[in-house]
């Protein structure tokens, strides 16, 4: 149950009622304070001012004709024309009810489901993974968990680099390599930085390799079958390096979700056979380029996007135009999410206005970029190795589990050994996808070991450890949390607290969805843990002497709070555990 949509439309209806436009804003809000009520309905302000009438007695037509008696036990008017909303008891109590009997949480799947198409990871397979690839993948993993799991259909895309010219001079590297007798999986690319750099070095300095390389490169893309098969050698061991940091990562992206730059090789001249006839590119030193009006700059001068270069060659533009034409024509998308780094923007924002123009994306399909900033150094710098080098994200993984591990040390524990380091597997990886997930997409953000991993604030570590905590209730109560089923009461102020959080969870994925920010379930997860905490001191579950019901009803939120937690976090890609 998404309650701000409810209330949306029965603001909608009552404003229509009172004689306002239909497309008046009702500015629904939830409330910042308890005497505020939990919703505020707030468009009264803005509907008087068009007005030009009292926003205090548009409010009141409002409320006479709002129908919320099933939902809210109490509407007011308050300061110069905010409507509170005062939700029931009984509402939220049978509300809480309904979600802890339902495997999906009381979370509707969407009345018209749509055709999602994610583009997120993009790894060059030329080379490792390094901490620039972070973002991208798991920001865009969590984006698709939250869109699958409010029903929609979704084709993960992962855009890899496996063309171009580069690839001449790896191939050719690799050729000589599997002459000398190398084995390729064990040697040549257990270390794909070392590769790549052993095969630039030689396209620099050796006599006649650089000829050789791109000679491969003409011949791997007019369909050479030696050099295809060194091509696809090479792109096979690189993908499971990849597979390797997503399994870690726990990440959802498999082998069949690759759809790869080579993949659109066949439509390129279409695309710029489709561009030239239509008018939309012209010739300009020998290349074919696409002058956009609509991205001028402040003198007046067209954007250039260059989609063929002067020999012939294709670009990531004439890639990406083929991909709005197959996920939008062929697919069928009605919306196409990109993450890729904000420096990025002007290229997508080209790509989107030429697709549009040549028909490669239908008017139904969205085509949202959405951008992501950069993980920073404590220097404030992007995050580097100590030496200046990039940080390859498998090293960072192993790191995080290496200092999971000497934190968890430190706490006292009953646990085995083996218990133990699976615990910190999946705190030292949590931690590192939380205290990224947590900022704003489109912000930098400091990188900081110890903030990460603290059990202290808006960490994974502090949420893991407030699951394990709710958890240990019932453990400690000898009941089973499946089987139990007794009637919510709502009666103190932190059972209503805590309620009203519980009921907002398909709000915040709601909001997640429509904006790709992981960084709002992030904070509704702490949060909900902050109130829960609050809840717990106040409201006694176990201790001696409190009624049975009330005990019973007690545990029931206690239940659907440890099973909120574990779902926001797992849509968040972070594993759980039963004991810390």
């Amino acid at each position: 149950m998404n309650i701000r949509q409810i209330l949306v439309e029965k603001a909608v209806a009552a404003m229509v009622a009172a004689g306002l436009p239909e497309d008046t804003n009702p500015a629904v809000t939830q409330s910042t304070r308890p005497q505020f009520g939990d919703y505020q309905i707030n468009g009264a302000m803005g509907a008087a001012k068009k007005l030009k009438t009292n926003p205090r007695e548009l409010a009141q037509k409002i409320i006479d004709n709002l129908d919320v008696s099933d939902i809210a036990s109490q509407t007011e008017i308050a300061g110069p024309g905010f409507i509170n909303i005062h939700l029931k008891p009984e509402f939220l109590a049978d509300t809480l009810s309904s979600a802890n009997q339902d495997e999906k949480l009381g979370v509707a799947e969407h009345a018209s489901a749509q055709n999602v198409v994610v583009d997120y990871s993009s790894p060059n397979l030329a080379k490792e993974m390094h901490v620039g690839h972070l973002r991208s993948t798991i920001i865009g993993d969590a984006v698709v968990r939250a869109l699958e799991f409010r029903g929609d259909s979704v084709t993960r895309q992962n855009h890899v680099g496996d063309w171009g010219t580069q690839f001449g001079m790896l191939i050719a590297h690799l050729e000589d390599l599997l002459y000398q007798g190398v084995d390729l999986e064990s040697v040549a690319l257990a270390d794909l930085e070392t590769f790549y750099r052993d095969a630039k070095k030689r396209f620099d300095d050796e006599d006649g390799f650089a000829d050789k390389a791109r000679d491969y490169v003409v011949k791997l893309q007019g369909g050479d079958a030696h050099c295809e098969k060194l091509w696809k050698l090479f792109i096979d061991t690189s993908v499971k390096h990849s597979e390797e940091v997503y399994a870690k990562l726990n990440v959802t992206l498999k082998p069949e979700d690759i759809k790869a730059e080579s993949a659109y090789n066949d439509a390129l001249q279409g695309v710029i056979t489709l561009l030239k006839e239509k008018g939309i590119a012209v010739e300009d030193q020998g290349a074919q380029v696409v002058f956009l009006d609509e991205l001028a700059n402040k003198d007046g001068e067209p954007s250039v996007f260059i989609v063929q270069k002067s020999g012939g060659g294709f670009l990531y533009a004439t890639t990406d135009l083929a991909a709005c034409d197959y996920r939008s024509n062929k697919l069928g998308a009605d919306r196409i999410l990109i993450f890729v780094d904000a420096r990025q923007s002007l290229h997508f924002s080209q790509v989107e206005l030429t697709a549009r123009k040549a028909g490669l994306l239908r008017d139904e399909t969205t085509y949202e970029f959405c951008p992501f900033g950069t993980m920073m150094g404590e220097d404030g710098k992007p995050f580097k190795t100590r030496t200046g080098g990039t940080v390859k994200l498998a090293e960072l993984l192993e790191e995080a589990v290496s200092r999971a591990t000497d934190k968890l040390a430190e706490r006292e524990s009953d646990l085995s050994v083996e218990e133990r380091a699976e615990i910190a597997r999946k705190v030292g990886i949590g931690a590192v996808k939380y205290a990224d997930l947590s900022k704003n997409r489109t912000s930098d953000y400091i990188f900081n070991w110890d903030t990460m991993l603290s059990f202290e604030g808006a960490t994974a570590p502090y949420l893991q450890y407030a699951y394990t905590r709710v958890r240990s209730i019932f453990r400690k109560a000898g009941i089973d949390a499946a089987s139990l089923n007794a009637p919510i009461s709502i009666v103190e102020a932190q059972e209503k607290a805590l309620a009203i959080k519980l009921i907002q969870f398909e709000e915040v994925l709601d909001q997640m969805i429509a904006e790709a920010t992981p960084h709002v379930l992030c904070s509704y997860l702490y949060e909900l843990a902050s109130l829960y905490m609050s809840f717990y001191e106040a409201c006694p579950v176990l201790k001696e002497g409190v009624e049975a019901a009330t005990k019973e009803s007690r545990l029931m939120l206690c239940n659907l709070v440890a099973k909120t937690l574990a779902k926001g976090l797992d849509l968040l890609g972070i594993e759980v555990m039963e004991q810390m």
